[in-house]
């Protein structure tokens, strides 16, 4: 997975809110579960990224509703976040297994724990 430079990551890391009239949305993939396979991630039906274990992706716009939907090769999963204005919103993209090769989920997570990944984690080439 192409990650940004590391002047983009620390940018991130940062977690500076999003003036008034914008909202954030942080999403990650944490842990070694899949390890060697990258997830497709589709979000708010921009080009498709790709994430690997413990990288992340971020994203400020216009207050939305986000569709994000991650891909395996035995199914997929979507949430919609809804990003308010001046709000941050963390969603994990998580690897499982499945019967014959990979599955996914998508949750939304509390700040602290989006937070905690994105730190732990690497800025990936997002959309």
């Amino acid at each position: 997975v192409p990650l940004e430079s590391a002047q983009e990551d620390a940018r991130g890391k940062q977690f500076n809110p999003p003036p008034s009239d914008r909202g954030s949305l942080y999403v990650y993939r944490q842990g070694l579960m899949g390890a060697p396979v990258t997830l497709p991630v589709t979000i708010a039906s921009l080009p498709e990224t790709s994430l690997a274990p413990d990288t992340w992706v971020w994203l400020e716009g216009a207050p939305a509703a986000i569709d994000v939907r991650c891909t395996g090769t035995d199914g997929s999963a979507a949430l919609t976040a809804n990003v308010g204005p001046g709000e941050t919103r963390f969603v994990e993209v998580a690897f499982l297994p499945g019967l014959m090769g990979s599955r996914c989920a998508v949750t939304e997570v509390a700040e602290r724990q989006g937070r905690a990944a994105g730190l732990a984690g690497n800025r990936a080439v997002g959309p």
